[in-house]
């Protein structure tokens, strides 16, 4: 009989959880912060979190109240998070032992949410190709840029781009500068890579392992593979077309500049939305138009097991088929020609409901204990919970039980739909029995 932590469900946010006190313990050490003092156990249990939940949201700033080598553990700790822990201690294994025992796949499979426990070795080596090949080709490229354009020395070059680089796959959202990208706002050298590394890293490793197996064949390509990329592409689109409607001629974001700026920082926007957090134009001075629509693109996030939060794409268009069939008198739900059947329907309408409980509790407590207006409460309450980090400017100012609040909404975001879905997929179990039928009045 398995031991109750050895449950993928239950060990999984055991793992985060001692990341995140670890990397609190470091953040503690006075060598990690740049001035005399070491960090207060709140600022180093927050940012550790953000880190580890690949969020993004500060209470510090990070260039000026953390030193080289706090940076270092910060973006040590997002690279963890971002790898996964199981997914990393899976590596491990299947690197030194050169095979995987069951027990580790099914840990793996937590994780990645994989369909087929054959597919945990292929996925895993891919994790790793596919960061280390993005991140640095990203980080080269930035580095270059920075050089060269911005006249940085070697090492100042290597360090943004290489920071800057490893946050934007992770979709972590943490700079190495102050004003996070809006000192690139007029740059598609600088912006454009990190956009591209946000985006590969926010699909998922199990779409970017199919894509390689047949990227030229998408007859053949998953349900999970054509409703990730289908609804990425139209996420992006829609958000672009919205920042740019209402944003511009807002001059204090997207007014000031030439329309090839406009789009390319709506774009930037929309992009980020994916739950990576970074920013190129005042997230504070947006009309509160473009914030609702930023509110929904947070919630829905990226592609499942990758490196973005949220409820994720295929949650949310999943449920929008199902609308779909009840309007049309469907008796099943119907994607590419395939049936998706009524448990995986009851798993995604679970997620969201309890996204939408966990976020409408943190409105509540953080109205309650703090002062701030009802919709920047709602987008900090929203960017923690699905891991974005974009912020309207109050995460600072936060009393010390609204910043408890935000790291426990960031890790829920985090591993509560892993655990959940999960939890609900292994406890999955048939009866010899079934109740009579009766039907109440919906609606």
């Amino acid at each position: 009989m398995r031991h109750p932590i050895q449950h993928p469900a239950r060990l999984v946010p055991l793992a985060f959880l001692a990341t995140i006190l670890i990397g609190t313990a470091l953040l503690m050490l006075p060598v990690s912060r740049a001035g005399l003092e070491s960090a207060p156990f709140l600022t180093a249990l927050f940012t550790a979190t953000s880190a580890v939940c690949v969020t993004g949201l500060i209470v510090q700033d990070t260039p000026t109240y953390w030193s080289a080598f706090g940076q270092g553990v910060i973006l040590a700790l997002f690279q963890v998070g971002g790898f996964g822990i199981m997914t990393g201690a899976t590596l491990l294994s299947l690197l030194v032992t050169r095979r995987l025992k069951l027990s580790r796949r099914l840990l793996a499979q937590a994780e990645t949410k994989s369909i087929s426990l054959g597919d945990v070795t292929g996925i895993l080596r891919l994790v790793l190709v596919v960061t280390v090949s993005v991140e640095m080709v990203i980080a080269v490229l930035l580095a270059v840029r920075l050089r060269y354009t911005y006249d940085n020395s070697w090492a100042d070059a290597a360090w943004h781009g290489l920071f800057q680089a490893v946050s934007a796959f992770n979709n972590a959202g943490f700079s190495t500068y102050s004003d996070s990208l809006s000192g690139f706002a007029l740059d598609p050298v600088v912006l454009v890579p990190i956009m591209a590394a946000v985006v590969i890293g926010s699909l998922g490793f199990p779409v970017l392992f199919e894509l390689r197996q047949g990227i030229r064949k998408p007859a053949r390509w998953s349900v999970h593979t054509k409703i990730t990329l289908l609804g990425t592409a139209i996420l992006l689109a829609l958000g672009l077309i919205a920042t740019a409607a209402y944003e511009w001629t807002n001059p204090v974001t997207l007014g000031a500049f030439d329309w090839p700026e406009k789009l390319l920082n709506a774009a930037s926007h929309s992009v980020m939305t994916r739950t990576a957090g970074f920013n190129s134009i005042d997230v504070g001075s947006m009309r509160i138009e473009t914030l609702s629509v930023t509110y929904a693109l947070m919630l829905i996030g990226g592609g499942s097991a990758g490196t973005a939060g949220g409820i994720k794409v295929t949650t949310f268009f999943l449920l929008g088929f199902v609308v779909w069939a009840e309007i049309r008198g469907q008796n099943d739900t119907t994607v590419f020609n395939r049936r998706i059947g009524a448990h995986v329907q009851r798993q995604a309408l679970t997620i969201v409901l309890l996204a939408t409980a966990m976020i409408a509790s943190g409105v509540l407590i953080l109205l309650s204990v703090t002062g701030f207006p009802f919709q920047d409460v709602v987008f900090e309450v929203v960017s923690a919970f699905a891991t974005v980090g974009l912020s309207t400017g109050i995460t600072s100012d936060l009393p010390p039980s609204g910043q408890a609040v935000i790291i426990i909404l960031m890790f829920a975001g985090r591993v509560g739909t892993i655990t959940l879905a999960a939890a609900l997929a292994l406890r999955e179990r048939q009866f010899p029995y079934r109740y009579p039928e009766e039907r109440p009045i919906v609606g």
